[in-house]
């Protein structure tokens, strides 16, 4: 009976989507990964504010035409409006945002693997803001985490040379940690995809209206082949289709193996930095990386069960 069951059609067919997904995994990765040399070189000739509004919006607007064409509904309850919006600012534009300035003022590599202590600073938080307890795993993961921040920021504090933006990297980090402990705190009543659309026009929003204030309206010029690839790489792969696989990631698999691909982010970066940016880390920073990542793997990946 039980070999009937396994090898029935629709248990095959959902090992087929399931096994369709693993291989997204690795493709979510690579595609957030090398979004931060896309960003890097898209900022040398397309101003922050400007880049950010394109990105967010875009990447809303495609994720709303994914909900209306799979029958999800967009509304939200008028009560939980000021939450979605306060999340979005937090996880979304201003993470963006100051990842953006964090980029023109400090080596992408570096930015990457200190924003990528968010799950650190959001467990932190957790336990102040939500009262969750620190378990053996998440005293590991903020154990690895200190560690891969020390080997990143003692060298360059004893070297003078730790930059404005390296601290807005961190900032970057910390909006983001905020913004999921408002999630926790106070959710919305929304499908997942549906608070993912409304939250990156949030975003574009902000970043539109800092684009009308401190930059003016965008004067359309001729793209250099260069930049005009690597954005099209972020607007288009990074921001719309990864958003798209990683909700197609998220409902067919754990979220442990999700995550995953998430691990895989700061890695990719800072080698995409070494590859198409020329950047060459020391070997601190490559410790700080390793550390950094098992610090997350730690918190994020879920312990298996009994």
């Amino acid at each position: 009976m039980l070999k009937q069951e396994t090898g029935s059609p629709r248990v095959r067919e959902d090992a087929g989507r399931s096994g369709r997904a693993l291989l997204l995994v690795p493709l979510l990765g690579l595609l957030w990964g090398f979004n931060w040399p896309a960003v890097r070189i898209s900022l040398t000739e397309i101003a922050p504010w400007t880049l950010r509004a394109a990105g967010m919006s875009f990447a809303g607007l495609v994720l709303v035409g994914i909900a209306l064409a799979r029958g999800v509904p967009l509304a939200v309850p008028r009560a939980q409006w000021p939450r979605l919006v306060v999340a979005g600012f937090l996880s979304i534009a201003a993470f963006n945002v100051l990842l953006a300035f964090a980029q023109l003022a400090a080596p992408t590599s570096r930015a990457a693997i200190l924003t990528f202590t968010m799950p650190i600073w959001a467990t932190l938080l957790a336990r102040f803001v939500l009262g969750e307890v620190f378990d053996g795993r998440r005293l590991a993961g903020l154990a690895l985490g200190i560690s891969g921040l020390v080997c990143l920021g003692l060298p360059l504090i004893l070297a003078g040379q730790l930059s404005f933006g390296l601290t807005l990297a961190l900032l970057a980090a910390v909006s983001w940690a905020f913004g999921t402990i408002v999630t926790k705190r106070w959710p919305v009543s929304a499908p997942a995809l549906t608070i993912a659309a409304w939250q990156l026009l949030i975003g574009g929003l902000v970043a539109g209206i800092g684009m009308l204030v401190f930059e003016g309206l965008p004067v359309p010029k001729l793209l250099s082949p260069r930049v005009l690839t690597a954005l099209s790489f972020h607007i288009i792969g990074a921001q719309a289709l990864a958003y798209f696989l990683w909700f197609t990631v998220v409902a067919r698999l754990p979220a442990g193996i999700a995550s995953l691909g998430t691990l895989m982010v700061p890695a990719v970066g800072v080698l995409g930095s070494v590859l198409l940016l020329g950047e060459r880390p020391t070997p601190t920073d490559w410790l700080g990386l390793c550390l950094v990542i098992a610090a997350s793997g730690a918190i994020l990946i879920p312990a298996r069960r009994a």
